[in-house]
Parts: structure tokens; C-alpha cells; sequence
């Protein structure tokens, strides 16, 4: 398999280059030149690691023989790791919707099954090539502790998280900064997760620095991110019925990237019926389904902070495949959004991309509200951007689709004052986090000032 940047600059690319790079030299990001095709009767009734390395392989031929890949799966996707035997079980809510419950690895939200996976395979690559690495990233909220739990172990990487200064919940800051390892520096900067991603960004984009450092990328720019994402998709469309039976997915979003990886699986032939974008009160997503205009907003902070978001990065990667894959349309999109904060497709290219979506929006009043009915309907608890999901799954399942599964994206302790309003209940935290809040914390506030930042990656990576 090779890869090639949504801009359009460079060579086709392997994935370990591109595992490595994280973000194209010229701003882009890496898709796959072609998308593999599932088998789906013969992965019923098989382990998530056997599924995943059927869906993943085709991904990184050519970088990983396939022996070394399988140990590594096996090595992530078990009952140690994740802490339940089928790790991302479906559970019945009503009679028409499932909860995909994805937080029961180590940091207890679903960008662990994408990281834990991610450092293994940075771990292998840095000691096959014997070379450094610097991974910088930014988190809304999630991404920050998977990424530090994934990478903790490489011995060949320093780790920087960029968080937003008193924008994430305290459960989710101090799964980050109460972590106590020589190569992980966290960085609470004065700003929102946008003006982190941006950070981020620009740090890439300096060719120079990147290059001094050897940059690498754990956010869902991360084709690894999104690769490890397609697989959680199959294996609960499995379980319901597929491929006799067609399945469809309501996702919290922000990023775009949870719900680009189902729309991979589609690509692969995986039988879903509707994606559903499910947004806060952040709802750029929603309004561009509505409108046909992607606007850019202030962040409003919300009850999910981890969808408080106004820049979705992913979404570059499904207008690629819209605009027919042409760089120039591309990057012309992305100059007119960058600049002006608005990006307005030709009515043929938005009636193109309403065919693959439908967008749904949940106030934090209506979050707090669904959290109230499930919990009385059922006795299960949902965190507040599962319940911006079932909003969107309800209306699914409201219209006649029979199997409408909403991603559970976090434990609801992470978040126990919303969960606490809308029922009462103070969520209690898994055992392996049980002392988290006497842990001690370190992390560093920097102002949104790139030559900061970049001053701060420097003297520690060195």
C-alpha cells in the first residue's frame, strides 16, 4: 500500500513513512491510494485482533510482515489491555439502538484503541530504523492521556501534549499531567483546542523545525489514528448481522475523524445504512449539512468539552475523496476556508457529500436531558458526548431503522458533575484510576505564541 497527500505534493509514500511523518511536507494529509475490500463472512465469529489484523493488514503491507503485525495486535487488543474479553462490547439499550462502549482501555475514552496501537507501531519502527522522534500533539481532552498511555514506552520518543488551559474536564487534565515519565512534557496553553491544533500545525509546517526535531503526530492527522478506527466499526457490524444485515452509526464528532473512519469501512464494503454526525452546541458539522456553508464560529465551552471544536482536520481527508481527488481543488477549498473562515461547495459537490451524511445537534440542556431519561429507562449511565450520539440515534431509530448502534466514547466518571445533574449519580472511576485525584500533576502553561512553544520543544527534545 502507498499513500498520498490530499495537497498533492510529493511521492506516493509507505506507511511507515507515513506512520512516521504524521503530516505531509506540504500541509496535507496521507490517504491510501486505494481502498482493500472486505471479507466479511469469513471474519464472523473471529477475536477483534484476528478482525483487525484482516482490516488493517492491506493497510501496512509492504512496511510490516504480516507475522510481526499479528504480534503486535495480539501484543494490544487483549483482556489486560482493555480490561473486557470482546474490548469494544456492544450493549442493548432499547430495542432499536446498541451503545458501542469504546473507554475500556487504560484512559477509559475510545482513543485508546487507536493509541495503544499507535505506539506499539512507532515503537517498532523507531527501533527497526534506530532513530529518534519527537511526537507532538494537541488534545481536546481524550487524545492527550491515550497518547501519553500509548507512547509512554518508546524508548526513541520525547512526547509533548498541548491541552487547552481550563477547557478540559479535571478527571481528563489529570489523567495527563499526573503521569510520571521521563519523556512525556505536558503543556497547558493559553487558548481552545482550535488554537492548539493550530500550534500543532505550525510546528509541521516549519520545515526546518520539523525536520530538527523529527516530528511526528499522534492526532487523528495520524493516518494510523483513523486506520485503527475502521476496525471497531466492523466488528460491531458483525456482531448485529452483517453483511446480511446493514447497520447505521450515530458518532460524537468534533474532529471528523471517529466518523471518517466509518465512512473507510463503508468504502470497504462494509453495509451502513446512515452516519450520522452527532454535534454540541460546537456545531459547525451540523450547520454545514443545514446550510451548505462551513462557517467558523467562536468555541463555546459545553458539557463535552471534547467536541468543543471548530476546525475539523479530517474533514480534508472526505473532501479529497469528493472533489474526485483532484490536490488543486483541494487545496483551494482549504486556502478559501483558511482565509476567510468559509468554505461554500459548488451546489453538485454539497448535494455529492449530503448523500454520505446526515448531521444531528445536541444543547448541553437536551445532553443533560438524555443522560436523565436512558439512566431512568434503562440504569445506564451515558458521559455527556455518548448522550449528544443517542440524541442522533434516537431520531434514526425514530424513523424505522432497525440497528442503530451510538459509539460510547468515555466513561462517564471522566465527567461526574454532568453526569451527577442530570441523575443524581456520582459516577465512581475504574480501580486503575481509583487515586487520581491525590496524584501529583505536572505540566507547564505556555502563552499561544509558536517561537514559545517551539523554544520549550527544543530545550527538552535535545
Amino acid at each position: 500500500m502507498r499513500y498520498i497527500s490530499t495537497r498533492g505534493g510529493g511521492t506516493p509514500q509507505s506507511f511507515e513513512d507515513v506512520l512516521l511523518a504524521g503530516l505531509a511536507p506540504d500541509g496535507g494529509l496521507y490517504m491510501p491510494m486505494r481502498w482493500p475490500r472486505l471479507d466479511l463472512n469469513a471474519l464472523k465469529g473471529r477475536s477483534y485482533a484476528d478482525v483487525a489484523e484482516a482490516v488493517m493488514f492491506p493497510f501496512v503491507e509492504g512496511s510490516l510482515s504480516r507475522q510481526d503485525f499479528s504480534h503486535i495486535l495480539h501484543e494490544t487488543y487483549n483482556a489486560n489491555i482493555f480490561r473486557h474479553p470482546r474490548i469494544v462490547p456492544l450493549r442493548q439499550l432499547y430495542p432499536h439502538i446498541w451503545a458501542l462502549e469504546l473507554f475500556h482501555g487504560p484512559t477509559i475514552a475510545f482513543k485508546d484503541v487507536a493509541l495503544q496501537l499507535l505506539g506499539r507501531l512507532f515503537d517498532h519502527a523507531l527501533k527497526k530504523q534506530d532513530r529518534r522522534m519527537t511526537i507532538v500533539g494537541a488534545t481536546s481532552g481524550d487524545t492527550g492521556s491515550a497518547a501519553i498511555e500509548g507512547c509512554k514506552a518508546c524508548a526513541n520518543a520525547e512526547i509533548f501534549i498541548l491541552h487547552p488551559r481550563g477547557r478540559v474536564s479535571e478527571v481528563q487534565r489529570r489523567q495527563m499531567t499526573t503521569l510520571d515519565a521521563p519523556n512525556v512534557h505536558n503543556i497547558a496553553l493559553e487558548g481552545n483546542f482550535d488554537d492548539c491544533q493550530a500550534m500543532v500545525k505550525s510546528l509541521f509546517n516549519d520545515s526546518s523545525f520539523r525536520a530538527e526535531m523529527n516530528l511526528s503526530a499522534v492526532n487523528s492527522i495520524n493516518w494510523a489514528r483513523i486506520m485503527a478506527q475502521i476496525v471497531y466499526y466492523v466488528t460491531a457490524a458483525l456482531e448485529l448481522g452483517a453483511p446480511e444485515k446493514d447497520v447505521s452509526f450515530a458518532v460524537p464528532t468534533g474532529n471528523f475523524g471517529n466518523v471518517l473512519a466509518g465512512w473507510c469501512a463503508r468504502q470497504m464494503g462494509l453495509p451502513i445504512k446512515t452516519l450520522a454526525i452527532a454535534s454540541n452546541r460546537n456545531d459547525i458539522l451540523t450547520r454545514f449539512f443545514e446550510t451548505g456553508e462551513m462557517k467558523a464560529q467562536p468555541v463555546q465551552s459545553s458539557l463535552s468539552p471534547s467536541m468543543d471544536i471548530q476546525v475539523s482536520s479530517n474533514f480534508e481527508r472526505f473532501l479529497f475523496e469528493i472533489l474526485l481527488r483532484h490536490p488543486e481543488d483541494l487545496r483551494d477549498a482549504m486556502q478559501s476556508f483558511t482565509q476567510t473562515g468559509l468554505y461554500k461547495p459548488a451546489p453538485h459537490v454539497l448535494e455529492e457529500i449530503r448523500r454520505h451524511f446526515r448531521a444531528f445537534r445536541a444543547s448541553d440542556a437536551e445532553t443533560l436531558e438524555i443522560i436523565r431519561k436512558v439512566h431512568g429507562d434503562t440504569g445506564y449511565i451515558l458521559d455527556p458526548h455518548t448522550a449528544v450520539g443517542m440524541k442522533a440515534a434516537q431520531r434514526l431509530a425514530g424513523e424505522g431503522q432497525l440497528r442503530v448502534v451510538t459509539l460510547a466514547c468515555a466513561h462517564p466518571a471522566k465527567f461526574p458533575d454532568a453526569v451527577a445533574d442530570a441523575t443524581g449519580v456520582i459516577p465512581v472511576l475504574p480501580p486503575c484510576l481509583g487515586d487520581l485525584m491525590s496524584r501529583e500533576e505536572r505540566f507547564t502553561i505556555l502563552p499561544n505564541d509558536v517561537e514559545s512553544v517551539k523554544a520549550f520543544v527544543r530545550g527538552l527534545a535535545e
